[in-house]
């Protein structure tokens, strides 16, 4: 199964750079290997994801569902029906996409919906697809009113729609192309329009993982990665990873260089918990931009409730990027609630701090 790539839009589509943290669940540049250019070699986190279904660990009904319409397909000796994956980054959406073009035996072409700016990016990819191939788009949400409509009669009867000449002598011509499989990657479902969304024949959210599939996750990477590693130390990582595998693998690899300058030979949960405190990730999975807004809206403004803008100005980060990147998993775990008044600390929130007693500083 061969994987190729498209580029993955402008720094302008991207929007602004956000500052990358260790317990970031969206993957940094660096891990990003396999869409830097066409038949790029697999590194880093790619290294480590499963190939195959059997091997995938984890979201067990995602695995069955997609497992079942494998098979009909192979038998029918028909392209797999579209696909779309939702749900928070880091949880395996393209790496499920290229096992499914494994498992068919075909190539995934990866691209990224800020790529597909002008009409010829997607009528290219399209026109060139061999038959039954995967065409994964990553933030499919992101597309653009003319790529999302060049897609409508592509998904639907395996045709291009093409308006050529201008004004009067314009008409349109119908392309065929080659039956394909669209898999679709978003965090946003809810942003896809009804017409693109209706016309993915499964749909499919990805769960947050629980401790014992990332503890198996953490001892398989281990084992790519040639690391000595207790089962208690995986645990130790599965504890801080915030029940995401692409984490859980960059944990693993900051407790990686620590064993290897001290020259531990076997990882213990002692080891880890030195390596990641160098990191100031707690035993919870928090860092210290987490421990800075709660420890501010504590001991700065009594508990709250407190305005985003405000706590914003008082950790001098941007509003957009405290409530995008800090504030999501503080509400999960309950240190943190929003109310119509503003930000306030939950009890969990005040039991975590007296755990954690010191400030931290930016």
């Amino acid at each position: 199964m061969a994987i190729v790539s498209s580029g993955s839009g402008s720094a302008a589509a991207r929007g602004p750079r956000q500052p990358q943290r260790l317990v970031d669940p969206a993957a940094h540049a660096n891990e990003k290997s396999s869409e830097a250019a066409p038949e790029a070699p697999i590194q880093r986190e790619d290294s480590l994801r499963p190939r195959r279904l059997a091997d995938y660990i984890g979201q067990r009904e995602l695995k069955q569902v997609l497992g079942i319409a494998v098979e009909a397909t192979r038998a029918r000796e028909e392209a797999l029906d579209h696909v779309l994956l939702y749900g928070p980054p880091g949880l395996g959406k393209t790496t499920m996409a290229l096992v499914l073009a494994e498992e068919l035996g075909v190539r995934c072409r990866i691209t990224s919906a800020p790529a597909l700016e002008r009409p010829r990016d997607i009528v290219g990819l399209l026109v060139n697809l061999e038959p039954r191939e995967l065409l994964f788009i990553d933030e499919i949400h992101r597309l653009n009113r003319v790529a999302e409509e060049i897609l409508y009669p592509a998904m639907e009867d395996f045709r291009l729609d093409l308006t050529v000449g201008k004004g009067t002598t314009a008409r349109t011509r119908s392309l065929p192309i080659a039956p394909f499989t669209l898999v679709g990657a978003t965090t946003r479902a809810g942003s896809l329009t009804s017409p693109l969304r209706d016309r993915f024949g499964l749909i499919q959210r990805l769960e947050f993982y629980g401790l014992d599939d990332l503890q198996a996750i953490v001892l398989r990477a281990a084992g790519l990665l040639q690391i000595e590693l207790d089962a208690s130390a995986a645990l130790e990582v599965a504890r801080r990873c915030r029940g995401t595998p692409r984490i859980a693998n960059r944990l693993l690899r900051r407790v990686r260089d620590v064993a290897a300058v001290g020259g531990h030979g076997r990882v213990s949960p002692e080891l880890v918990h030195e390596a990641l405190s160098l990191h100031r990730v707690d035993g919870r999975g928090l860092d210290a931009s987490d421990r800075r807004l709660l420890h501010l809206l504590q001991h700065g403004y009594g508990g709250g409730p407190v305005g985003l803008d405000t706590l914003a100005a008082g950790l001098g980060e941007d509003p957009a990027t405290l409530e995008a990147v800090v504030e999501p998993f503080l509400l999960q775990q309950g240190l943190l609630q929003r109310t119509p008044r503003g930000r306030v600390i939950t009890e969990a929130g005040l039991a975590h701090l007296q755990a954690h007693p010191e400030p931290s500083a930016a």
